[in-house]
């Protein structure tokens, strides 16, 4: 019981600490959230419009996208994608699965000297043909592509 009155306490007092930032406004949400979400790309229905919603329409190949993956993924419903981006000033990633009733899978924009890297999990709806787009700093597009064979369906078999 005396352990609970003191988590109370010290949770009380924090929470009274912070309110006056909050109300002056010297704690504004706003300075950390995310990039702007790309509604257009994300709600495309074919690769082809979501490539040219993203902006990456005519991306060139690239060797130095790596794409880790299993040849054959046995559950459609969680696939294992590694990505790893060895291009200089290189901004952002997108993962878009071809035959995917939404082709574009995620979109992560990256800041600063980072190296960039992504490991998700990826729901595949049939053996698909997956591609990493990977942008620039002076606004370049270059792609990479892999195979992956389902065995079981995950998006909508």
């Amino acid at each position: 019981m005396l352990e609970l009155r003191r988590r109370l306490l010290k949770g009380g007092l924090s929470a009274a600490a912070i309110t006056p930032w909050l109300g002056g406004g010297l704690l504004v949400p706003t300075t950390v959230l995310a990039a702007e979400w790309q509604k257009p790309a994300f709600a495309a229905r074919t690769i082809n419009d979501a490539l040219k919603a993203y902006g990456s329409a005519s991306a060139a190949e690239s060797r130095d996208i790596v794409i880790s993956a299993p040849e054959i993924a046995e559950n459609g419903a969680k696939v294992e994608v590694e990505v790893r981006c060895n291009i200089p000033n290189a901004r952002s990633l997108a993962i878009f699965a071809d035959k995917n009733p939404m082709p574009l899978c995620s979109a992560i924009e990256f800041s600063g000297p980072a190296l960039p890297y992504v490991r998700e999990q990826l729901k595949l709806s049939e053996t698909t043909r997956i591609r990493v787009v990977a942008k620039t700093g002076d606004g370049k597009s270059h792609v990479a592509f892999r195979e992956i064979k389902v065995t079981l369906g995950g998006c909508g078999g």
